[in-house]
């Protein structure tokens, strides 16, 4: 169902209902859960700084990783990103977000080339994928982007890279996070270029 996102109202999403959890409905063991009809609170808290701070993505070209709905994809067209591209490892969510991207009246790119900035909304969430997710966002800051990401502390995320910019209070689904609010963190990627002083 289309749905305003409850902390950045001005986007709406093709989501599940509020009622459900994420291995309700249609999910089976041998099919992933749909993540990507949930908006998860670090997405919605790193799209809601992005509408809020346009100047970090506006005029640049952007990559938003692990997009889900593709919530912050959107947030940074919105914002006035020149270009912005959503990648997933689920291409069910790869065509939500061009679904919700064109119900919200903005468009993605399939490529945009080198990113001068990344974006990423709940890729901590385990122990695997926070390895996989930090080499690549380690790849980006080292490439030159500038790297954001939203989380509401799943545990996993390697704070030493990072340095906390701000928060928000998230309204969350009680099925899906069994709260009705979560606190979701936007950290910056530090500079990891290596040097002398800096061994990362």
């Amino acid at each position: 169902m289309l749905t305003p996102v409850p902390l950045t109202p001005e986007i709406s999403l093709h989501l599940a209902a509020p009622h459900r959890g994420l291995f309700q409905g249609d999910f089976t063991s041998d099919r992933p859960p749909p993540f990507w009809e949930f908006a998860w609170a670090g997405g919605q808290g790193l799209a809601r700084y992005v509408l809020d701070h346009p100047e970090v993505v506006r005029g640049r070209r952007v990559l938003d990783v692990a997009t889900g709905s593709g919530l912050v994809a959107i947030a940074a067209a919105k914002a006035g990103a020149a270009a912005v591209a959503a990648t997933d490892a689920d291409p069910e969510a790869a065509a939500a977000a061009r679904r919700n991207a064109e119900v919200n009246r903005v468009a993605l790119a399939g490529d945009i080339g080198q990113p001068d900035v990344v974006l990423a909304g709940d890729v901590f969430y385990t122990g695997r994928v926070a390895e996989q997710m930090t080499a690549t966002l380690l790849a980006a800051r080292r490439a030159g982007a500038r790297v954001l990401v939203g989380d509401a502390d799943r545990g996993f995320l390697p704070a030493r890279l990072f340095e906390r910019v701000t928060q928000y209070e998230v309204p969350v689904p009680p099925a899906l996070e069994e709260t009705e609010t979560l606190t979701a963190i936007i950290w910056e990627m530090r500079n990891t270029m290596r040097s002398p002083t800096n061994n990362l």
